[in-house]
């Protein structure tokens, strides 16, 4: 029988859902609301592109604690510590509605025009441990088979709400990635609508099976396993390299085998524990390869509805080019979306496999199911 993991749900005062994992040792008794969503959060149109701008002033004073200079009105000792102002007791794991989102479930109303839409939507904060210090890379192996089911559970309730047509689960980590508190986190959004870049993949998908009559993505699959210069580290599950057309020096993606694994909650639990491996692994070896932990941006791609041929994939996107200097997204690259890459693919994946991680032992470890306990009552309408 698989180990279970217990989902306690609690709302705090504000309105916004806190989920707590693991044993539950206390409650949100004397929690104080707070300010509703901005007026002036809210989606505009680019007219020439057809994308659009998420718009959210309130970012602007999120507690930082990571890098030099930061104001001294926006920083704070971390408010994702337990006992800290979003978890005012100790937990195993939690999730809760980012308290500066971008968009909400419910959001301020604008003006009628094509141009402006409401900044539907869902940003939740996922807290992997309440240990303030490590990463992916240096938790423990059940710490991190647990991040695994976290994320499967919340982006399974995600992807059921009508109102929402995709789920990007995502982690920043280092300052120079935009992260502004170091504890072990990553994040959720859900959107109302398909990105544009992920419309291109699916779109892409859906023309190489018009036109060839299989799928894109077995494709890929099967070239980095031919690829062997863009191995990284081997794995029954997925396939771990940097892509063949990397945008970033050290990028690995690291892609479902198995046809079918669309989503998060298509992982069979032999392939969430591969998962679990090759996310610590990937880390360990970003850490080893300059001496610190380099940071990164890491996304999991999950596919829309209608994208059958999509495999699920992790893009790992560390923005060092070396042991010293970033990569910096410039004109050309901005303006246009032609990325230059600095360093061949082959050569980036070459000093990814010859850092040693140390050995872990995974024995008797698994990706636990997620249990909902007994719920509270539902959160209230902030409209």
């Amino acid at each position: 029988m698989s180990e279970t993991l217990p989902r306690h749900d609690l709302v705090h005062a504000d309105g916004r859902r806190l989920y707590v994992y693991g044993e539950l040792r206390g409650d949100l008794a004397g929690d104080e609301a707070e300010a509703v969503a901005s007026p002036d959060l809210e989606l505009r149109r680019d007219v020439l592109t057809g994308s659009w701008v998420a718009c959210s002033p309130e970012r602007n004073t999120r507690p930082h604690e990571l890098g030099a200079g930061a104001p001294s009105e926006l920083s704070e000792m971390s408010p994702f510590a337990p006992g800290g102002r979003e978890v005012p007791f100790s937990y195993d794991a939690a999730v809760f509605e980012n308290r500066f989102p971008s968009l909400v479930e419910h959001p301020p109303s604008v003006p009628d025009s094509d141009l402006v839409a409401p900044s539907m939507g869902r940003c939740e904060v996922v807290l992997y441990t309440d240990v303030e210090t490590g990463s992916i890379g240096s938790l423990a192996p059940s710490v991190v088979a647990r991040v695994i089911a976290i994320w499967q559970d919340r982006s399974r309730e995600l992807w059921a709400d009508p109102a929402l047509r995709h789920v990007l689960v995502f982690e920043n980590r280092g300052a120079e990635v935009g992260a502004t508190i170091s504890h072990p986190h990553g994040q959720i959004y859900a959107f109302d609508h398909v990105p544009p870049l992920i419309q291109a993949r699916v779109d892409a998908l859906a023309a190489h099976r018009e036109r060839c009559g299989s799928c894109l993505a077995c494709s890929v699959v099967s070239l980095d396993d031919r690829e062997v210069d863009r191995h990284v580290v081997a794995n029954d599950s997925f396939t771990i390299a940097v892509p063949f057309a990397a945008r970033w020096p050290y990028e690995v993606h690291v892609r479902a085998r198995r046809h079918g694994v669309r989503r998060l909650a298509d992982l069979e639990a032999p392939e969430a524990l591969d998962l679990a491996k090759a996310l610590r692994e990937v880390v360990q070896r970003y850490d080893l390869l300059y001496g610190v932990e380099l940071p990164y941006m890491m996304a999991i791609i999950e596919a829309p509805a209608g994208a059958d041929d999509h495999h699920l994939t992790v893009e790992f996107l560390p923005p060092h080019r070396s042991a010293t200097k970033l990569k910096v997204r410039a004109s050309v690259e901005t303006v246009t979306g032609l990325f230059i890459n600095d360093q061949l693919p082959d050569a980036c994946a070459a000093q990814l496999r010859s850092t040693q991680p140390a050995s872990v032992d995974w024995r008797g470890i698994s990706v636990p199911a997620v249990v909902c306990q007994d719920r509270a009552q539902e959160p209230v309408s902030l409209r």
